[in-house]
C-alpha cells in the first residue's frame, strides 16, 4: 500500500491565526478505502493532539473499531496535530495509511481551538465533532450526541459531566474547578448549558461555519466561546449525560488555563455589552412540518368552517325570534352541520360519490355533537353569569365557542371519519397533496 504525503496552504479560518495562512500537511490514503455505505450523512470526528505519541495509536484504533462496529452513519476520524515536538505526527501518518476512515492534519502552531477551526472549517461532513485523545468520555454517548444533529432537532450537542445522569470519576480539585467555572458562566454570562469544558462536542457543519469567524479564542476557551455565541444567537444546544473518567496523565496546565478562561469570559462580556456577539446563522435543516395532507386540508376546512359558522349564526339569530335559546342553537347547529360535513367530504378530504355518504353524515354528526355540547355549555355559562345577556352578546359568545369546537371537529374528521386507511375512503388522485 503506497503512501502519499502532501503539503498545502489553507487560508486562516478566523481571528487569532496571526499569519495569513497556516501550513498544513495532509496524509492522503489510496482510493477505495472509504466506506461505500449510504451517502448521507457523514460525521467527522476531530481529535486535537499535542505530544501524545504514547497514547494516540491505541485511542484512535479503539475509536475506529467502535465506530466501525456500532455506528450507523458514515464517519471519518481526523487527527489534528497541534505542532507536536515528539513523534505524534509520525504516529498520525501511520494511522492514516493503516486505517480506513482515518485522516491526519498537521498545524505548525499550537492551540486546540486553532486545530478545530481548521478541521471543522474545511470539513465536507454533515456533522462535525471532537473528543479528547484520552477518550475519557464513554463512547456509548457518541450516538446520542450525534443523533439530534442528524435529525435536525438541535444545532450543537455537548457531553455533560454535571447532570444527575452522569457518572464521573475525578479528583476533588478538578471537580471543584469545573463546577466553579461553570457557575461563573451561568452567573456572569447567563449561560444555560451545564458543562462548557467537557471534551465531547458536536455541531451541524453549516452552523459551525457560521459561528467560527466570530470565535476569537484559539486555545482552551475556544469551545466555551463557541457555546456562548451559539446560545446568544438562539441556537439549540442538546446535552447528553456522560460517563467520564479523569485521565491521570492529563497535560493541561490548570492554573494558566483558568486564567485564560477568565480573560476569555471578560472579553465575551465586553462583546455582549457592545452588541458585537451576533452572527447570521442558517435555519435548522428540518423545520417543523404539518402532517401529510394537512397543509392542503386546513385552508379548505377553515373556509368551509367560516361559511357554515356564518350560516349557523344567521339561522340562530332568525330562529331566536320564535324559539328558546337552547332549541334555536340545536336546530341551527344541526342544519349547518349537514352542509359542513358534505362540503368537507368533497373539498377537504376529496371523497366523491354516494358510497359511504350516510355513514359520513352520521359519524360527522357525532363530531358535531361534541361541538354542540361545547357551544351549548358556553351559552349556559353566559346566561348563568348574565341572565339578561343581549342577543348580540349571545352571538359573540357563540362565535368564540364555535371556533374552539371547530378544532375538535377537524381532529375527529381527519383522524376518524375520513381517515384514508378506512375502507372506501381513498381520496381522488387529483386532490392528493402534491409531492415536492
Amino acid at each position: 500500500m503506497s503512501e502519499l504525503t502532501t503539503s498545502v496552504e489553507r487560508p486562516g479560518a478566523g481571528p487569532g491565526d496571526g499569519d495569513a495562512c497556516s501550513r498544513l500537511s495532509l496524509v492522503a490514503r489510496p482510493p477505495g478505502l472509504i466506506n461505500d455505505g449510504p451517502r448521507d450523512p457523514l460525521i467527522e470526528v476531530a481529535i486535537p493532539v499535542y505530544n501524545e505519541d504514547h497514547v494516540l495509536a491505541a485511542s484512535v484504533r479503539r475509536l475506529h473499531a467502535y465506530l466501525r462496529e456500532t455506528f450507523p452513519y458514515r464517519f471519518v476520524i481526523t487527527i489534528a496535530d497541534n505542532a507536536s515536538t515528539d513523534h505524534t505526527w509520525d504516529v498520525a501518518e501511520r494511522l492514516a495509511i493503516e486505517l480506513p476512515e482515518v485522516e491526519a492534519v498537521h498545524l505548525d502552531r499550537k492551540g486546540r481551538g486553532r486545530a478545530l477551526r481548521h478541521v471543522w472549517g474545511t470539513s465536507a461532513a454533515d456533522v462535525v465533532a471532537y473528543m479528547d485523545v484520552d477518550l475519557s468520555t464513554d463512547l456509548h454517548a457518541f450516538l446520542p450526541l450525534i443523533a439530534p444533529l442528524v435529525s435536525g432537532h438541535s444545532d450543537l450537542a455537548i457531553g455533560t459531566r454535571l447532570s444527575r445522569g452522569s457518572a464521573v470519576v475525578r479528583g476533588p480539585k478538578r471537580e471543584f474547578i469545573s463546577r466553579t467555572y461553570n457557575l461563573l458562566l451561568r452567573t456572569a454570562l447567563a449561560a444555560h448549558f451545564s458543562d462548557a469544558q467537557c471534551g465531547f462536542k458536536a455541531g451541524r457543519t453549516e452552523i459551525m461555519r457560521a459561528l467560527l469567524p466570530a470565535v476569537e479564542d484559539e486555545a482552551w476557551f475556544f469551545d466555551t466561546e463557541l457555546l456562548l455565541l451559539a446560545e446568544r444567537n438562539g441556537l439549540r444546544i442538546h446535552e447528553v449525560p456522560v460517563d467520564w473518567v479523569d485521565d491521570p496523565d492529563s497535560r493541561v496546565d490548570v492554573f494558566h488555563t483558568a486564567v485564560d478562561d477568565l480573560r476569555g469570559m471578560a472579553r465575551v462580556a465586553r462583546r455582549v455589552l457592545s452588541g458585537a456577539f451576533r452572527v447570521p446563522v442558517p435555519a435548522r435543516t428540518r423545520e417543523a412540518r404539518l402532517p401529510t395532507g394537512m397543509r392542503r386540508q386546513l385552508p379548505s376546512f377553515a373556509v368551509i368552517g367560516v361559511i357554515s359558522t356564518i350560516a349557523q349564526l344567521l339561522l340562530y339569530a332568525l330562529l331566536r325570534f320564535f324559539m328558546p335559546v337552547v332549541i334555536a342553537n340545536v336546530v341551527s347547529y344541526f342544519l349547518a352541520a349537514i352542509g359542513n360535513i358534505a362540503a368537507n367530504r368533497r373539498f377537504t378530504f376529496g371523497v366523491r360519490g354516494s358510497q359511504g355518504a350516510v355513514r359520513h353524515q352520521f359519524e360527522g354528526g357525532v363530531a358535531f355533537l361534541v361541538g354542540l355540547a361545547v357551544s351549548s355549555a358556553g351559552l349556559a355559562i353566559v346566561h348563568g353569569v348574565s341572565p339578561d345577556a343581549s342577543r348580540l352578546a349571545e352571538v359573540a359568545a357563540l362565535f368564540g365557542f364555535n371556533l374552539f369546537a371547530a378544532v375538535i371537529r377537524f381532529v375527529l374528521l381527519r383522524a376518524w371519519v375520513f381517515h384514508p386507511r378506512r375502507a372506501g375512503q381513498e381520496p381522488e388522485p387529483v386532490l392528493q397533496e402534491q409531492s415536492r
